[in-house]
């Protein structure tokens, strides 16, 4: 693939999430700290149908046009430990490294602090990488659920994207995403009243 076409997927790719971001209210930290607290589920609810999007997806890709996979190695200290590291940090600072963009690009000067956090990170990790990579090196087994189960990876897939359409209903009858966004879910802000029905309401208020 040329390099300046795969500039420019990237860029599209971006724009697409980017946009997805900030229509779901998902990038708002207010709604990741909820997350994290439990206190509310869109953030679960939007990577959840991720999830199941991208099993359809790469069960049509493979199973119709024999698109190939490749496993990762399960490992066990690089994923638990790096797992909490980042919870920790995306509970602290309210933000991970995708939404951390879409709040930049929202006016969020906070995000800007996460962003540098970010770099430096990065930066810390490549100067680190032989002692890092030394402490974390396991032999771990690339091994797929269609493998355990001993089943077609099309059928195991598209099992998965149930049971996780299934969860994602329950999610929602439990606690409704319109109820979790709040009044302003269009992005819209609420209109000022007329000053006939702010005179009116005050009115009101006197008489009674």
């Amino acid at each position: 693939m040329p390099v300046i076409l795969a500039i420019l997927i990237g860029l599209a790719t971006g724009i697409v999430f980017g946009i997805a971001l900030e229509k779901s209210r998902v990038f708002e930290p207010g709604v990741i700290v909820g997350q994290m607290q439990l206190r509310n589920f869109l953030m679960l609810k939007i990577f959840l149908t991720a999830v199941v999007t991208g099993l359809v997806a790469i069960a049509i890709m493979h199973g119709s046009f024999g698109v190939g996979l490749y496993l990762k190695p399960l490992l066990w200290k690089a994923d638990i430990i790096g797992g909490l590291i980042l919870g920790v940090g995306i509970a602290l600072a309210g933000a991970c490294p995708g939404t951390a963009l879409a709040q930049a690009g929202a006016g969020y000067r906070d995000a800007l602090f996460v962003i540098a956090g970010g770099i430096a990170g990065a930066l810390t990790y490549g100067y680190f990488d032989a002692p890092i990579t030394a402490f974390f090196a396991e032999s771990g087994a690339k091994v797929g659920f269609d493998q355990l189960l001993g089943l077609p990876f099309v059928t195991v897939a598209l099992g998965f994207a149930a049971i996780l359409v299934l969860l994602l209903v329950g999610l929602e009858r439990l606690q409704p995403w319109r109820d979790e966004a709040g009044p302003d879910f269009d992005g819209l802000a609420a209109l000022p009243a007329e000053p006939a029905d702010a005179e009116k309401s005050a009115s009101d208020r006197h008489v009674t």
